[in-house]
């Protein structure tokens, strides 16, 4: 493993010598973090959908609309754009660009930066880009529904979408604002640059991409004409260090800021220590188990209610999930707008017998039960095997790889899967629009990102309570659609939704306003100091 001094000398950093010759020290105006980042393929905005590659380019792009890292409960604020206006009609929104912004090139941001960066998501048509696609965008009307005027941009819909879902997937990563002219330098048979900004940068922001080795490092350098001021942190290195132990030793050493992947055994041993603390973030992520439709025995109502008694939510996070999950029980997580605050379901194996009781389906019965290589996971899966057996309800557990396990659940032969899920933009549609809303139950829809068909799942009224909530334009009353929607799916669909993430970063106890996202964005590294 290479040190921090030899990937500093590759950079041509140099090092500052601790007191205590045994230890390294980071330079105070350089943040080392550990993470894994191995889940990075691109860094093109237009493709990067994994969580490593979307915390670099939260800080390397700008966006029409972003949030504030220091205060993100304010919800979306100006950004690229320094106001808005939606028509009258509710079918279009018109966004004033802000004066006096420049690319890292030294190009100004123009409104035809931003049309020709959210028409080249449609135009490329990669895995992100139906977060805009959604709104009617298609690679051949785009250049008519996305219009320039002077310094304005507009953005016409084929429906009149609430402008809080408008905005808010604005502020997702397919939102960041590429320089034209940079892309276009480098474009080569009508790929609008892709090739080449997978492994470089176009953006306006905080940080420009210098260096990326897949599955080694990622190097940030600060841009000085940042318009919210020049970054404390002038260089920001990722390292990849997929070891929970490893990360903790060169944490205790000073050879880096940051560990963001500490099992609970080694954030127990390392809270406490000299110079060393811990910070949590609610994340966005979400633990769930659901039963495949298909099979017949997971569609009576009260085998569906008895699963959700047979789980021991307390004694897991409570055991080798403790500091790391919460209990959480509806698909909206937490501080997301509408999320519904209620776990109506613990521990109880009399009323879930009773139900099945109710129920009148023969028991003893086997479920195959698929679950990813990750030890918390299959842990889970173990955990619910000893619960559910007690009920006559034998699950037989098979472990695979993340892609052999998810090709199944995509198609529908798993009777139980056990996995995780993290929102796709931060508004409630990302979660409401895949678990109840399922507009085509058939086989031949071949709908693999509705986690509603992977499970057979037809929600009924639901899909359409979905579509509506997207058109209201009250957010008190959208929010209070989204809550009733999380109801009666918590109380009627066959997925039982157990845990949301807790992200324990641990850091060396200098480090100052270093934000990892919570549960609606991504780490924000320009309001770090030390």
């Amino acid at each position: 493993m290479r040190n921090l001094r030899a990937l500093l000398a590759a950079a041509g950093v140099a090092t500052l010598a601790a007191a205590n010759p045994a230890l390294a020290a980071t330079p105070d105006d350089m943040l080392v973090i550990a993470n894994r980042i191995d889940d990075i393929v691109s860094l093109d905005p237009a493709e990067t959908f994994e969580f490593a590659g979307n915390d670099v380019n939260r800080n390397v792009y700008g966006r029409l609309v972003n949030f504030d890292p220091a205060d993100l409960d304010a919800g979306y604020q100006p950004d690229i754009a320094e106001s808005w206006k939606v028509s009258e009609d509710g079918t279009a929104i018109t966004f004033t660009i802000r004066d006096g912004m420049t690319f890292h090139s030294g190009n100004p941001v123009r409104a035809e930066d931003v049309a020709f960066s959210l028409a080249r998501v449609i135009k490329l048509n990669l895995t992100p880009s139906f977060i805009l696609s959604q709104f009617g965008f298609t690679p051949e009307n785009v250049d008519e529904k996305i219009t320039v005027d002077g310094n304005t941009v507009t953005l016409a819909f084929d429906a009149p979408y609430a402008e809080s879902f408008v905005l808010n997937c604005l502020t997702a990563g397919v939102g960041s604002i590429v320089d034209r002219e940079l892309a276009m330098e480098h474009e080569v048979d009508g790929d609008l640059g892709h090739d080449w900004l997978k492994t470089n940068s176009a953006g306006s922001y905080a940080y420009k991409l210098t260096n990326w080795r897949p599955s080694e490092a990622v190097t940030l350098e600060a841009n000085p004409d940042f318009y919210l001021g020049e970054p404390a942190m002038k260089r920001v290195i990722v390292r990849h260090i997929s070891e929970s132990a490893n990360q903790r030793l060169l944490l205790e050493r000073g050879d880096i800021d940051v560990a963001r992947n500490l099992n609970p055994e080694d954030v127990s041993g390392i809270e406490g220590a000299d110079a060393i603390k811990v910070v949590d973030e609610l994340r966005g992520r979400i633990m769930y188990a659901s039963f495949n439709q298909k099979n017949e025995f997971s569609t009576n109502p009260k085998v569906v209610e008895a699963l959700k008694y047979a789980v021991d939510y307390e004694g897991m996070v409570n055991s080798f999930l403790k500091g790391q999950w919460t209990i959480h029980q509806t698909f909206l997580p937490q501080t997301y707008f509408g999320a519904l605050d209620e776990t109506p379901y613990s521990f109880d194996l009399e009323k879930a017998k009773s139900l099945i009781e109710e129920a009148g389906v023969t028991t003893p019965v086997t479920l195959g039960l698929g679950v990813r290589d990750a030890q918390e996971r299959i842990e889970i899966a173990q955990s619910m095997q000893n619960t559910l057996g007690q009920l006559g309800i034998n699950l037989d557990i098979t472990v695979g790889t993340g892609a052999q396990t998810l090709g199944k659940y995509r198609a529908r032969e798993l009777d139980v899967y056990v996995g995780e899920w993290g929102p796709d933009y931060p508004d409630p549609n990302t979660n409401a629009a895949t678990f109840s809303s399922n507009p085509d139950n058939s086989d031949a829809a071949n709908a693999t990102g509705i986690l509603a068909w992977r499970n057979a799942y037809d929600p009924g009224e639901l899909t359409e309570m979905t579509k509506d909530a997207v058109l209201e334009k009250d957010t008190e009353k959208r929010r209070q659609m989204y809550q009733e929607i999380q109801q009666k799916f918590l109380e009627t669909a066959p997925f039982v939704i157990m845990f949301q993430k807790i992200e324990q970063a641990a850091m060396r106890d200098n480090v100052e306003g270093l934000s990892l996202g919570q549960a609606i964005t991504s780490a924000a590294y320009w309001k770090v100091s030390k």
